[in-house]
């Protein structure tokens, strides 16, 4: 069976049935769902994130390295995949779930307060209302994979950022640099920039779930790209990314932490893959 990618470049952009919309644009290829809520439709764009390699975790001479981000390794991601370009909103929330815990309230603002299972009841509604959407959390590797969007810098941004391109604690700069505006709150998806891969806030705003359980370290991690599980399914279950009340050392590319499934928290959300299938 060809993937969606040779599908979509053979068929000059055949529309997916579970799609709204598709097109192509400076960062490639994109398709939109729609979600019919209250007061019309809510929409939310994929990005399709092309197969590759990357050195996953920090190197040890990185700046504000932690433990847990090695041993550094080689990941191969054979297969592509598409990947919310946001974090799952407010407004699409509500449309599935008909409720919204966030404590920052906006439409357009990420949703919080919202548990690793609670993200998996939202993924499992969605794909029993839209037939072949198929979506999931991804799996770590695949998150750092498209968070550093081919880079190897300890932001995609490069060495360091600003508040003007993460939504951080600002107060608290990477490698004692100039202090910066700590906004205090979440802000509004897509209001910061894209990183090379059309993705955005994926350093700051809200830690993301991650399909994983945790562990303290990558010894013996798999270098396929895959869902690293646990025979415990109460396991804890990784977030990345940092959020609006991190410091920079904790929105960097390999930075990661894990919580119990059930936990919650005013900078806990997360975004939707859909793995070919």
């Amino acid at each position: 069976m060809r993937s969606d990618c040779e599908r979509l470049t053979v068929e000059s952009l055949t529309k997916p049935d579970w799609a709204a919309a598709i097109g192509r644009d400076r960062y490639g290829l994109w398709t939109r769902i729609e979600v019919e809520g209250q007061d019309g439709p809510v929409g939310q764009r994929l990005r399709w994130i092309n197969p590759g390699r990357f050195m996953m975790g920090s190197p040890e001479g990185e700046h504000d390295r932690f433990s847990s981000e090695g041993p550094q390794h080689e990941v191969t991601i054979a297969q592509g995949f598409w990947l919310f370009d946001t974090a799952c909103t407010q407004a699409l929330w509500e449309a599935v779930v008909s409720d919204n815990p966030s404590r920052f309230k906006h439409p357009e603002n990420p949703v919080e307060n919202v548990s690793w299972n609670e993200a998996q009841t939202f993924i499992a509604t969605m794909n029993l209302t839209y037939e072949g959407l198929n979506l999931c959390l991804p799996s770590e590797a695949q998150w750092e994979y498209a968070c550093r969007s081919g880079t190897t810098t300890p932001f995609s941004f490069g060495e360091d950022i600003s508040p003007a391109q993460v939504n951080y604690d600002g107060e608290n700069p990477y490698r004692g640099g100039e202090k910066g505006l700590y906004r205090e709150k979440t802000v509004a998806v897509s209001s910061l920039p894209a990183n090379a891969w059309g993705l955005h806030e994926m350093h700051g705003n809200v830690w993301e779930w991650c399909a994983d359980a945790w562990r303290d370290n990558y010894r013996d991690a798999p270098n396929d790209g895959s869902v690293w599980e646990s025979d415990d399914k109460s396991a804890r279950r990784v977030l990345r990314g940092g959020s609006w009340f991190s410091g920079a050392r904790f929105v960097r590319s390999a930075s990661r932490d894990g919580i119990d499934p059930g936990g919650r928290g005013d900078g806990v959300g997360f975004r939707c893959a859909r793995v070919q299938g």
